[in-house]
């Protein structure tokens, strides 16, 4: 039986060596251009990590809050923040922000769609609304429930600079949830199956774009625009990643 708690556990440092972390910079850049950011923005990311994102933003200058359930991840990204980055752990949903931020984000999917229910997921989007300024910018990366309802079961193959890594995907209908399970083949090293049969695990909530439209609208912002990866390629459900660029009205 899965844990509908599991998202408070099994974060750690090993993340740092994963493929999906090493488009960190141009994933920041992307960011600043698309958002079209001055560079005097205050921002804050929720469910940071380690702060990869909130650093390299932190390196171009942004005064940055970073926020991470495990304290493990927090400690690392203090431990290597500048003077203009600060890192709390904490559960988004426990945060008190009000109209302090004028950019807030939620990357890698940030949290969203991780909590127990769909009640306590939304909250996520009350902290988004309540922490950012008027006319504040909100940029979110998720996983797109379009995408799993065509393409789920999936096994998606991602080959980095230190491994190669596979992840598999399933989808539940009734639920709109995704789960999901992978294991990487070292570079260096004799080669080994990640794993003889991937178990997905870690159910996540997924949302189509009009879900997120209707959410959004209800918390006073719109849609500015919206995109399949960090290089700009248009929105499409034919592909997993949805970028959505919002504003505050």
């Amino acid at each position: 039986m899965q844990d509908k708690f599991w998202y408070r556990e099994g974060w750690t440092l090993d993340m740092k060596n994963q493929s999906w972390t090493e488009d960190t910079e141009n994933q920041a850049e992307f960011i600043v251009k698309a958002l079209q950011l001055r560079g005097d923005e205050r921002i804050l990311d929720l469910a940071c990590g380690y702060g990869r994102h909130a650093l390299a933003l932190a390196r171009r200058g942004f005064s940055v809050v970073g926020v991470d359930i495990t304290q493990e991840l927090i400690d690392d990204a203090n431990k290597n923040a500048p003077p203009n980055a600060q890192f709390i752990c904490a559960d988004i949903r426990d945060v008190q922000f009000e109209q302090e931020f004028d950019v807030v984000l939620n990357l890698a999917d940030g949290a969203i769609g991780y909590l127990e229910t769909d009640e306590e997921n939304l909250k996520i989007f009350d902290v988004i609304a309540k922490a950012m300024k008027p006319g504040g910018k909100h940029f979110m990366d998720v996983m797109r429930a379009e995408h799993a309802e065509a393409y789920f079961p999936k096994r998606w193959w991602e080959v980095g600079e230190k491994e190669i890594a596979l992840a598999v995907f399933e989808w539940n209908p009734e639920t709109r949830r995704s789960a999901f399970g992978g294991g990487g083949i070292r570079f260096g090293e004799i080669a080994q199956a990640p794993v003889p049969e991937i178990v997905p695990q870690d159910p996540v909530r997924l949302y189509s774009k009009e879900e997120l439209r209707d959410i959004l609208q209800a918390r006073g912002m719109e849609i500015v625009s919206a995109f399949s990866n960090y290089y700009g390629k248009p929105d499409t459900s034919k592909e997993l990643q949805l970028m959505v660029y919002s504003r505050k009205l």
